[in-house]
């Protein structure tokens, strides 16, 4: 496994990053639904991952950074945002729970015309960046977080989220000959939304034992 390979105090903090980043980015949207289109199509497949992937690790890795020269600052500071994170993430954890007893499916119409390249990365850059939720997610809630890492564990942190990312959209984009049948059925988004109502409720305990010490 890639995390064997990893230092024995890194691996847990890539894994955090991993998990909270799936937890945020799995979620029925014009993003997804835009990558799993792309994908059905075999259009652009590969530039529109990587433009997708990349812009969600530039703005982590900004969060990130930013966030921990503000948190270094400001003790006062980083144990608010802790408190404020574990708020959003048990909310966030609640609402998933609340998506799981409703039926819901991700929908993406293969049909219409072909997208030249440009006009690909341009709507994905579309549905990424005049998103606000992606700036609340990957530099306010994912920067906070990783931001009350030490030191060089917060590269770790940076690593695993931004995994995440490149593997959600890639296997959208490169698996979704196989994933629209499975997208499609509300059973299958209910049990995934329990799965991250779970996790996040599990993360914001985690981010309430670390204000408290």
């Amino acid at each position: 496994m890639f995390t064997a390979a990893l230092p024995s105090i890194a691996w847990p903090v890539f894994l955090q990053g991993l998990v909270l980043s799936l937890g945020l980015i799995v979620a029925i949207g014009a993003q997804n639904a835009f990558v799993l289109r792309q994908g059905l199509r075999r259009e652009h497949v590969g530039s529109v991952v990587l433009f997708c992937a990349a812009a969600d690790a530039v703005l982590m890795m900004a969060g990130v950074l930013g966030m921990a020269q503000a948190l270094h600052q400001s003790p006062l500071l980083a144990q608010g945002l802790a408190w404020a994170g574990a708020v959003f993430l048990a909310l966030y954890g609640w609402q998933a729970l609340r998506r799981a007893r409703q039926s819901n499916r991700l929908q993406a119409a293969p049909g219409g015309e072909g997208l030249r390249r440009g006009a690909a990365l341009a709507q994905a850059a579309a549905f990424t960046l005049l998103n606000p939720h992606v700036y609340l997610d990957t530099v306010l809630l994912v920067g906070s977080i990783g931001a009350q890492q030490p030191g060089a564990q917060r590269g770790w942190f940076i690593a695993g989220a931004s995994s995440a990312s490149l593997l959600w959209f890639a296997a959208l984009g490169y698996g979704a000959r196989w994933l629209a049948p499975w997208f499609a059925r509300p059973r299958a988004w209910q049990v995934l939304d329990g799965l991250i109502g779970v996790t996040m409720l599990l993360l914001s305990a985690a981010l309430v034992r670390h204000a408290l010490s």
